[in-house]
């Protein structure tokens, strides 16, 4: 029988660190695929997403086969962006601090796959501004295992104990943000553009896998998932002064574009079907979102990690990282920008800092 050293022994930083980076290059895959709705497992290899061609496993060392190939395919010289390096790296890292944060074993691996899930999340939200729900039910299923497993964590004692806590952390969570998705498209639920003149708009198929379909209108780009978060979500053209479907002109008085289809003075056509669609026109109005759905189930995960108590802090700190993200970027109030790394921001500053901060405002005006 093998004896393994303590659990404070160097020997788990230097394990965890190479096994860290070998599980980012697959989280390198997850976060390119499962956005665009292809298999993690077919084909079985990574692969160059310009040139399409399988990368051999002499060719796929995590962080050396990036900084050798200088960041580049060796197949097509394609550039391959920085985000697999970093990914890597920060996984590593971050099953490096799980490990010297946390004494019980049991908690680390919880954190391990929790910031490791974070990860994943961020990066994704980063690069197309959604975070898909099969992230935030994974993250839910293993924050209530934990919930059961560590009921100490919550000062439950029995495993029943913590679960409880912990779903009634997951549902605050998610019906508090909901809440603010529903009031967000009462107040700011529509942008509508009126110009003086007409303008040609056109739907923008996409070129690449890295791009989507898109609506372009006086040489505006809207990509369709900024526009359609619902099935009755609808873009209105009005003030249409040509209408040019498949590049046959169709007179329309008006004309309502749904994610799947649209519609022409009451007929319907299936946007697949669609060989091109554009025309002139003087106003439309597109739908639009304070936030998105996937930020209430991100949220709703961190209610389930940390308890009901630390939502306040982690929503205020989040709001906060992000308007200094957007000072810091000079981003403009009409720019859109990912909510979901702040979030996970302020469930980081609640794990560092929030039981302290809690306890401190319990005793002061509690």
């Amino acid at each position: 029988m093998i004896d393994l050293p303590p659990w404070d022994s160097p020997f788990y930083a230097v394990a965890l660190f190479l096994f860290g980076i070998c599980v980012g290059s697959f989280m390198n895959v997850v976060i390119y695929r499962v956005p665009r709705g292809l298999s993690v497992n077919n084909p079985k290899r990574s692969f160059c997403p310009s040139c399409r061609k399988e990368i051999p496993i002499g060719r796929n060392i995590p962080l050396l086969t990036w900084l050798l190939q200088r960041g580049k395919c060796a197949e097509c010289s394609c550039s391959i962006p920085s985000r697999y390096f970093w990914i890597e790296l920060l996984t590593g890292l971050l099953w490096i601090l799980c490990w010297h944060s946390f004494p019980e074993p049991m908690e680390a691996i919880f954190y391990i796959i929790l910031g490791t899930l974070a990860l994943v999340i961020c990066a994704v939200d980063i690069e197309l501004m959604l975070i898909p729900r099969v992230f935030s039910i994974i993250g839910a299923v293993v924050a209530l295992a934990g919930a059961a497993l560590m009921p100490w964590r919550f000062d439950q004692v029995t495993w029943l104990d913590g679960l409880l806590y912990s779903l009634f952390g997951l549902a605050i969570g998610w019906a508090a943000l909901w809440l603010v998705v529903l009031l967000g498209k009462a107040l700011f639920g529509k942008q509508e553009f009126k110009f003086d003149n007409e303008v040609d708009w056109h739907v923008r198929e996409p070129e690449t896998d890295e791009e989507e379909i898109s609506f372009v209108i006086d040489d505006q780009i809207i990509q369709w998932s900024d526009i359609f978060f619902r099935k009755t979500d609808k873009l209105v053209v009005t003030g249409l002064t040509q209408l040019n479907i498949d590049g046959v002109s169709t007179p329309a008085k008006s004309l309502t574009i749904y994610d799947l289809y649209i519609i022409v003075d009451g007929e319907r056509h299936n946007i697949e079907d669609l060989k091109s669609l554009d025309g002139k026109s003087t106003s439309a109005t597109i739908p639009r979102e304070a936030m998105g759905m996937g930020d209430v189930d991100l949220l709703a995960v961190l209610g389930a990690t940390f308890g009901a108590p630390s939502l306040l802090v982690v929503v205020l700190f989040a709001c906060l990282f992000a308007i200094i993200i957007a000072m810091l970027g000079k981003v403009g109030l009409s720019k859109m920008l990912p909510f979901g790394p702040s979030l996970i921001a302020g469930g980081v500053f609640w794990l560092l800092y929030g039981e302290e901060l809690w306890s401190w405002y319990l005793g002061h005006f509690i």
